[in-house]
């Protein structure tokens, strides 16, 4: 079995989870950023990294999995800045799922990663209260994804490789 974990990433959290899901891969596998993967010719399974962005899947993400994911065992990773369950992440869980459609998907991981300064200072400058929340929040993420999130993703790897 050949496997690939891609990953777009800004600030390396999505970067950090796509190296520990690569390290409990077992068999073949290859990690590269998505900007590298033409397409998964060749893989039996992918996994598929991002940072949730203006609260959604990134326009370039979501081309590739709607494009290049037919027929294809996938699982989906992100990073955002919010805690775990808050009620916004089943969108966006929602959103990759429907992207893939076309594919066998076999699950999604999230887990809250550090919010860039420069972001936190643009979302306290927003006129829109649930922004500055959002920016108010940012010093709580710091030093995010933490360990105990880096070992989830470890067992998120596992537990996708034993469904195929």
């Amino acid at each position: 079995m050949k496997t690939l974990v891609t990953y777009l990433t800004q600030t390396g959290n999505t970067q950090k989870i796509a190296e520990a899901i690569y390290g409990e891969i077992e068999g073949e596998k290859d990690i590269k950023p998505i900007n590298d993967v033409a397409d998964l010719e060749g893989y039996d399974l992918a996994f598929i990294g991002f940072p949730v962005m203006q609260f959604d899947i990134p326009p370039k993400v979501k081309s590739f999995i709607t494009d290049k994911t037919a027929g294809k065992n996938v699982a989906t990773f992100m990073t955002h800045a919010v805690p775990e369950g808050t009620e916004a992440i089943h969108s966006w869980t929602g959103s990759c799922k429907e992207a893939a459609s076309s594919a066998n998907f076999l699950g999604s991981f999230d887990c809250q990663g550090e919010l860039a300064q420069p972001v936190i200072d643009m979302l306290l400058q927003a006129d829109d209260p649930q922004m500055k929340a959002f920016g108010e929040m940012g010093p709580s993420t710091k030093g995010q994804p933490d360990q105990s999130r880096v070992q989830k993703a470890k067992e998120f790897a596992k537990e996708i490789q034993a469904k195929l």
